[in-house]
């Protein structure tokens, strides 16, 4: 998609000690993503001072928005969207896992549908974590195609851009950690918005610590949390 067409994107980070990864992911968009874009990183007040690294980059095309009395993930995204100014918005992880290189495809893509997300588990796709990270995912995404249909691959997949329209049909709810997009993404189908899946390769983090997996007490934790997440998604959906 050429630049004079295509209008702001809007990339959002949120970050809670990130402080290893963040400037590469920055410098990363940047360098994938021709102007005009914008990175918005939404901060919950890291100890190891993320929001200082990235505010200290100087570039008038970050935004750093630190958050001291609010916590979450998804809220974070929200606000991010709130605060974005993009025809383009997208969001991702900051611990370069999901690869900005793969960004102009999926923007290029919001030409013909209206969500575009990365996919681990889309033809061509893979994850390439530990063997008990991958098989949980895939259960969760297996449960989710089952239980909300629409034949979505990676339905957890966080990494994504859409257009700024979608928000016109379909909002964040903007609770819990990584099962909100779950829900999105089945709203989005069940307002008659189009997603399409690009594939791309998901590597495990090599610096910093897991918010996903940080012990085997959370990981079971959060997964029954998106069990109970998917069968609302559906609950509240009935036609």
């Amino acid at each position: 998609m050429a630049t004079d067409d295509r209008g702001m994107v809007s990339i959002i980070l949120a970050t809670y000690n990130e402080r290893e990864n963040i400037v590469d992911t920055i410098q990363g968009i940047f360098k994938h993503v021709p102007d005009p874009v914008e990175v918005i990183v939404v901060d919950d007040d890291s100890p190891d001072q993320t929001w200082k690294l990235a505010a200290e980059l100087g570039d008038a095309r970050v935004k750093v928005i630190r958050r001291v009395d609010t916590r979450g993930l998804a809220s974070a995204f929200m606000r991010g969207i709130i605060e974005s100014e993009g025809d383009i918005v997208g969001w991702m992880d900051a611990d370069t896992c999901m690869p900005p290189a793969l960004l102009p495809q999926m923007i290029d893509k919001t030409r013909d549908y209206d969500v575009v997300i990365g996919s681990r588990y889309a033809p061509g796709g893979k994850d390439d974590r530990a063997p008990l990270r991958v098989t949980a995912s895939r259960l969760i995404n297996r449960f989710a195609g089952l239980v909300l249909g629409y034949g979505i691959g990676d339905y957890d997949s966080g990494f994504v851009v859409l257009r700024r329209s979608v928000f016109n049909k379909v909002t964040i709810i903007a609770t819990g950690y990584g099962a909100y997009f779950i829900e999105f993404l089945y709203t989005c189908r069940k307002k008659g918005l189009t997603v399409y899946e690009v594939p791309y390769v998901f590597t495990d983090r090599t610096r910093g610590v897991s918010k996903s997996a940080p012990s085997l007490v959370r990981f079971f934790t959060q997964g029954m949390g998106y069990v109970t997440r998917i069968l609302l998604a559906r609950l509240r959906h009935i036609d």
